[in-house]
């Protein structure tokens, strides 16, 4: 009998309309996914306190560890309604971005605003872009409160639709009184993660943690990177991610505001140094947007999931595929397959990440030497690491192997917050009602119930001296099972 097969790679998905029941979700986890993204640019603290809920009720039922992300809107800079719902603009019309416009008084020549600044944000000869940059508008003037454009690619353009700068600037602080707002709302939520949007520097992430904190509130921030002077600023993007859990790639707004051939580059470097930075990195935005409406993906589709993987991201989010779509459980088994089959494939399985670097903790030390011992040793079949906080397998993950990570912990916080993490496994194991002398063989046997390990085979596993104090793991073992 062979151990079983552990993805890797974690799976987040958007809760909505079409994934929001009771029975979707449990049939969402029986599927693949291991966080549940609420989208709170939707729906009110009421209806996201029942989903979530639902999800503990039907994680528990499985028997597994599924984190909530909570995502906030954050400033979204959109134009104002019209007259008709839509115009159609033509290349070379003129129209006009103008404040003095109300809600339903937009038409073809113009429309409203909701973000006040933008008169003072934009220049002769910026490029603005509206829905996702599927239209296009130079700005010829700025006056009286109003932007004066021409149309340089047109369509048909809805209200609400967000608007952009080719290059970023239009920097709106991150956090909006309706964040604020949904923060406080959060109590009845209680999420696992909590995502920033449009993160403009290390503030953003202290001032979230602030007002969290304010609730009793201690979830892991997830900052979305989002803004094209973010990425391009190595000061303010290292202390973005320095003061995060993690960060997303959400390849939106940011693909729109830098362009999609520079977005390319972009997403592997931001794994990279996430990754070096033992920082976690969910890839996001239009994954498998073709099973929206179709049960099979895209060639293409299974190929920018796997390559997301091979690059060392720790998980895949889907947004409207689930949230709306008509095949959620399909697009998560698909998901599930490429990143399975991209796992299978050596670069996914070996690194050189810190291989001339020194260690500053025991605890580094350890965790690195467990997998480095585990990528060359082909007894072992799996790291079993008895942890408090978390950190020994955050580490662990930050390097790429094929073998799985068990996190074996008391504290469902330390597990819930580990659902993010690539290779690890959270499982609940309480040490504290084992003595010294059987620990190691209580932990082994728990882990043969499980299924995870069989006779003969061989296990590295990392525990502290001192048990139940985070920050102490300082032994490594090899262990065969009887």
């Amino acid at each position: 009998m062979t151990p079983k097969v552990n993805r890797r790679t974690k799976i987040v998905a958007t809760i909505g309309p079409g994934s929001e029941s009771e029975d979707m979700i449990a049939r969402l986890i029986n599927a693949g996914v291991n966080v549940f993204r609420l989208n709170f640019s939707h729906g009110s603290a009421t209806q996201h306190a029942l989903v979530a809920e639902r999800i503990r009720k039907q994680a528990a039922v499985a028997g597994r560890y599924v984190g909530i992300l909570a995502d906030l809107q954050g400033p979204k800079i959109r134009i104002s309604t019209f007259r008709n719902g839509s115009v159609k603009l033509e290349n070379g019309d003129r129209f006009r971005l103008d404040l003095s416009l109300g809600e339903g008084e937009g038409d073809a020549s113009g429309v409203g605003l909701d973000y006040r600044e933008l008169t003072s944000s934009v220049f002769h000869g910026d490029t603005l872009l509206l829905d996702d940059g599927r239209l296009r508008l130079r700005v010829d003037e700025v006056v009286d409160g109003a932007v004066e454009c021409t149309v340089l690619v047109g369509g048909t353009l809805g209200s609400r639709k967000g608007i952009n700068r080719l290059g970023g600037g239009l920097a709106a602080p991150a956090l909006t009184a309706k964040d604020i707002a949904d923060i406080d709302s959060l109590a009845e939520v209680r999420p696992d993660f909590v995502a920033v949007s449009f993160v403009s520097s290390a503030l953003d992430i202290f001032q979230t943690r602030e007002l969290l904190a304010a609730h009793q509130l201690t979830p892991a921030i997830i900052a979305k990177i989002e803004r094209a002077e973010v990425v391009y600023d190595d000061e303010t993007l290292n202390g973005i991610i320095d003061a995060s859990f993690g960060i997303m790639v959400a390849r939106g707004d940011l693909g729109v505001e830098v362009g999609d051939a520079e977005l390319i580059g972009l997403q592997k470097t931001l794994i990279s140094r996430a990754r070096k930075m033992d920082r976690v990195v969910i890839t996001a935005t239009q994954m498998m947007e073709s099973m929206i409406n179709s049960a099979m993906p895209t060639r293409a589709e299974v190929f920018d999931v796997a390559n997301a993987v091979l690059d060392g991201t720790d998980a895949v989010m889907l947004s409207a595929e689930t949230a709306v779509g008509s095949y959620p459980v399909e697009v998560v088994s698909a998901m599930a397959d490429a990143a399975l089959g991209a796992e299978r494939h050596p670069v996914a399985r070996t690194s050189r990440y810190r291989l001339d670097k020194q260690f500053s903790s025991a605890q580094e030390a350890i965790a690195m030497s467990a997998i480095y011992a585990a990528n060359h040793y082909n007894a072992v079949r799996g790291i079993a690491c008895l942890t408090e906080s978390g950190s020994t397998p955050l580490q662990m993950s930050r390097l790429s192997s094929g073998l799985p990570i068990f996190a074996l912990s008391h504290r469902s916080e330390t597990l819930q917050r580990l659902c993010l993490c690539r290779g690890v496994v959270p499982l609940f194991f309480d040490a504290s009602v084992f003595d010294s002398e059987t620990i190691e063989s209580s932990a082994i046997e728990f882990l043969c119930d499980e299924g995870q390990l069989h006779k003969d085979d061989a296990v590295l596993l990392t525990k502290g001296s001192v048990m139940g104090r985070p920050g102490s793991t300082n032994i490594l073992k090899i262990l065969s099972v009887p």
